[in-house]
């Protein structure tokens, strides 16, 4: 539970930190669009460079980002492993008789676990470096053209944010329940699958129970404290986009262009 940094906020004043937050929100939203345009070494060698350069540039220390990536290293290996032996493009590389790796099994599985790890750094960089009410303000900001739509810009801003503000505080609390459970016998990490399985009942009704009040006590707080929906509030903080700004969207285009000027 440790190692999930979802929802987690690293205090820290650097580049990326001091960037709006609706230029992160884009910037991570078109990365995961032109990350597909790579389908080479020298593609994926500057999707490589560009982040390695903007986790520098943000001074995360990379203890939070190794954290990140600790959960979804066995669905990396997995994808690397079933590209090995189900992709039959290329030569013959390795030959078992009944089971062979090709040339292409080994390219493709080397480039899409490598997409897959760009992919999760990058995105963790938004919520390390950006605190809630921020990705709230520049979700709404973002959502706040299509409102003439008929789109709740306000309400799911809102939603996403409270999703990331517990996603934490669940963590903490399943951890809790977790030792008191093995306290009493229980036991998670031993036994057969279906054991397993089993153990995880006792965990997930008291964890539903303090979800559900917790949602409760939040409502009641909201209640008390006037909340009536987006319609005429005002906000502390004013969103500010910067020249700094301008420039990532300029590197991302150069880059986009790029990828697509090299791709094989």
């Amino acid at each position: 539970m440790k190692n999930v940094i979802i929802g987690q906020y690293v205090p820290g004043n650097s580049f990326i930190y001091r960037m709006d937050p609706r230029a992160k929100i884009l910037t991570i939203f078109f990365f995961v669009i032109i990350v597909f345009l790579a389908n080479n070494i020298t593609t994926y060698s500057i999707l490589v460079l560009f982040t390695i350069t903007s986790i520098l540039l943000s001074k995360v220390p990379i203890g939070y980002i190794y954290k990140g990536l600790k959960p979804i290293l066995w669905i990396v290996l997995f994808t690397l492993i079933l590209h090995l032996f189900m992709t039959k493009e290329g030569d013959v590389v390795v030959d078992f008789g009944w089971l062979t790796v090709h040339e292409g099994g080994i390219r493709q599985g080397v480039f899409i676990s490598l997409r897959f790890i760009l992919l999760i750094m990058v995105t963790s960089l938004l919520t390390l470096t950006t605190t809630p009410i921020e990705i709230t303000d520049g979700m709404e900001s973002l959502l706040s053209p299509f409102k003439r739509f008929g789109v709740p810009a306000h309400e799911l801003a809102l939603m996403m944010s409270i999703s990331l503000r517990f996603i934490p505080t669940l963590m903490e609390e399943t951890e809790k329940i977790i030792k008191a459970q093995s306290a009493r016998g229980v036991e998670f990490t031993t036994g057969s699958l279906k054991e397993r399985f089993k153990a995880i009942v006792p965990l997930l009704v008291p964890l539903f129970i303090s979800a559900f009040r917790r949602a409760e006590d939040l409502a009641l707080a909201m209640e008390a404290r006037g909340y009536r929906g987006g319609e005429g509030r005002t906000k502390l903080r004013e969103l500010v986009w910067k020249a700094s700004d301008n420039s990532v969207f300029i590197l991302l285009g150069a880059m986009t262009i790029l990828l697509i000027m090299l791709r094989s």
